[in-house]
């Protein structure tokens, strides 16, 4: 999966063609994920403690990830991504790569 929490994406598909946000949470088997600022859907929620009002409350819903692109720190602009080895501290680490300028996407490993 060419997606990690918090990188920033843009959607290139759908409704929400063009918005950029955070990725807040992966869905591995499901190949979803969900995008701060994108897809939202309304739940209709009965009166309770937490919401003594009840009604629609507006929440982000998963998209597919087939329709989002990382966004590069370099180039600022959606891109694939491509995944490089590199030999550091005496092992092979897995980099991902912009395929528009070859800049390193900063990840967790």
């Amino acid at each position: 999966m060419h997606l990690r929490k918090n990188d920033l994406v843009e959607v290139v598909a759908g409704d929400d063609l063009g918005k950029r946000g955070r990725v807040l949470y992966i869905f591995p088997k499901d190949n979803r994920a969900i995008v701060e600022g994108a897809n939202f859907i309304y739940r209709h929620l009965r009166r309770s403690r937490e919401y003594p009002e009840g009604g629609r409350v507006q929440k982000e819903a998963p998209l597919d990830i087939s329709n989002l692109k990382l966004v590069c720190p370099g180039c600022d602009k959606a891109t694939k991504v491509g995944v490089k080895v590199v030999e550091r501290e005496g092992r092979g680490m897995r980099l991902r790569i912009c395929k528009k300028c070859g800049a390193e996407i900063e990840g967790r490993r």
